[in-house]
């Protein structure tokens, strides 16, 4: 629906414990959709419908605005809860988050340091109650040729008369054909350099849908490719101030990164529940190896757990400095290839039986297969930890700009 045809909707959770708890009753349902929606590659419509019927898409929004006012580490738990239900489901629903945790995050002071206009606010205000009425709100970011790099994105934006014209196109963008806006980083086309901002597209005219997604895994995200040609107002530049982009994501690379982490964390502890109802179906739980196995994998997924709490308990606490966003990256590195090898395990554990179309492990050892290649990849929080380790500054010191 556009945006300002969003309709309110009752019984938004009474605080951060009740959306936990009930993401966690929601959870089996969105299991038993998972895998008709994974052979189709259909959106899970049903699923949102819940999500909003309960009160998520408002999450992120304080409670002054109609929302659930949750921070980062309410966001991680409830992500989680949700992921090991469907993944793809709780993938999208961490794009949507990203928007509006970032915008209801953004330090008041760190925004009028960088010259945000007054109307900020109240723009910023509007966007967040949209989605605490049910608005979904999808990022387009990545690009063919370029991934999620900000400094080499090609769509571009020109000035207009009344406000922008945001023209080029993204791939990848998870929930495409089903948001009310995109998130869209487009680059100054008057500047030589790379001046990178972020402006909030509302879907209709001007925003084009080409069916494109038809993946290994994360199958019912519909992560179709979209393409923009769209007239804008001046308040759909995000925080106000042309080129933070960048800037941003050095600040607070935690919706750029760590966010995906629980996501994983929960494809995880869905390969244990599936994977253990079937070894105890099959009798193969008796085996020496097979809970050897399970063991270790149990570990594995109690520590991701851990690392991901703790970047997330700093990212609430002590957001932007400097060992936060250590534990930023340490979160995504940790839980994306923690997710792959534990569904990997837990599938040869299970056997040849396991594999077959329709099976729940199947469909998870894809999902999980994605985590290390969801950006930032696994190579690239593993070399941006490294030159840290090493005593340099990861932003910085390396040849090919981080974003």
């Amino acid at each position: 629906m556009p945006l300002s045809q969003a309709t309110a909707v009752p019984g938004a959770p009474s605080g951060p414990d009740d959306a936990r708890a009930r993401a966690r009753r929601l959870a089996p349902g969105l299991a038993a959709r998972a895998g008709s929606h994974d052979a189709s590659g259909t959106f899970p419509e049903a699923d949102f419908d819940e999500l909003r019927a309960n009160g998520f898409m408002g999450l992120m929004t304080p409670v002054r605005l109609g929302g659930c006012g949750a921070s980062f580490a309410d966001y991680t738990a409830v992500a989680t809860e949700l992921a090991a239900g469907a993944g793809a489901t709780a993938l999208v629903f961490n794009m949507h988050a990203a928007v509006t945790g970032a915008l209801a995050h953004a330090p008041e002071e760190l925004v009028r340091q960088l010259g945000a206009p007054e109307t900020f606010s109240a723009s910023r205000d509007r966007v967040l109650a949209r989605a605490a009425e049910g608005a979904l709100y999808a990022v387009a970011m990545s690009e063919r040729g370029a991934g999620s790099r900000l400094s080499r994105v090609t769509t571009a934006y020109r000035r207009t008369d009344g406000g922008f014209r945001v023209t080029g196109s993204k791939a990848f963008v998870s929930g495409a054909g089903h948001a009310d806006a995109y998130l869209v980083a487009a680059r100054d086309a008057a500047s030589a350099e790379p001046r990178v901002s972020y402006f909030l597209v509302p879907a209709g005219s001007g925003v084009r849908v080409e069916p494109t997604w038809d993946s290994m895994g994360m199958r019912a995200t519909g992560s179709h490719d979209v393409h923009f040609d769209a007239e804008v107002p001046q308040d759909a530049l995000v925080g106000g101030v042309e080129g933070l982009a960048v800037l941003l994501a050095q600040v607070m690379p935690q919706w750029l990164v760590a966010s995906y982490a629980a996501v994983y964390v929960g494809v995880a502890r869905a390969a244990l529940r599936e994977g253990t109802a079937h070894l105890r179906e099959r009798g193969l739980h008796t085996l020496p190896a097979v809970r050897a196995r399970m063991g270790r994998a149990d570990a594995a997924v109690a520590a991701a757990a851990l690392v991901v709490a703790e970047a997330a308990r700093r990212v609430t606490e002590s957001p932007g400095e400097p060992e936060t966003n250590h534990w930023v990256w340490r979160a995504k590195l940790t839980a994306g290839d923690t997710a792959a090898e534990v569904a990997s395990s837990v599938l040869e554990a299970a056997g040849t039986s396991a594999t077959r179309r329709g099976h729940p492990l199947e469909r998870i050892y894809r999902d999980a297969r994605c985590g290390a290649l969801q950006p930032a990849t696994s190579d690239v929080c593993a070399d941006w930890l490294g030159v840290a380790a090493l005593g340099g500054d990861p932003e910085h010191d390396t040849p090919v700009p981080r974003w």
